[in-house]
């Protein structure tokens, strides 16, 4: 079955549902806009939560991207000298 057969299946069960609780007289409010509005609302919501979520990512990216770089920093002023005497040690023998 494809999607297309499948969401017009669905729509169809929707509205033959909305039309027998409207005929009890429970509700008219369910029917396939009033489905869709809430499927697409939800969308934007999971839509604004991801974006959330990547926002927080890439804020703890840059975080660590300067925290690494203060790191290689404090390295090279400390290793730096260290190294530099090696050498000279290693070229006078």
């Amino acid at each position: 079955m494809d999607t297309k057969t499948f969401t017009n299946l669905a729509l169809e069960g929707v509205d033959s549902l909305g039309f027998r609780l409207d005929q009890l007289g429970i509700t008219s409010r369910i029917n396939r806009h009033n489905l869709a509005a809430f499927l697409m609302n939800e969308q934007k919501h999971l839509e604004g939560e991801w974006d959330s979520i990547q926002a927080k990512v890439d804020r703890r990216r840059a975080q660590f991207d300067h925290l690494s770089q203060h790191v290689e920093a404090r390295t090279d002023a400390l290793i730096g000298p260290v190294l530099k005497r090696i050498s000279r040690f290693r070229a006078s023998q």
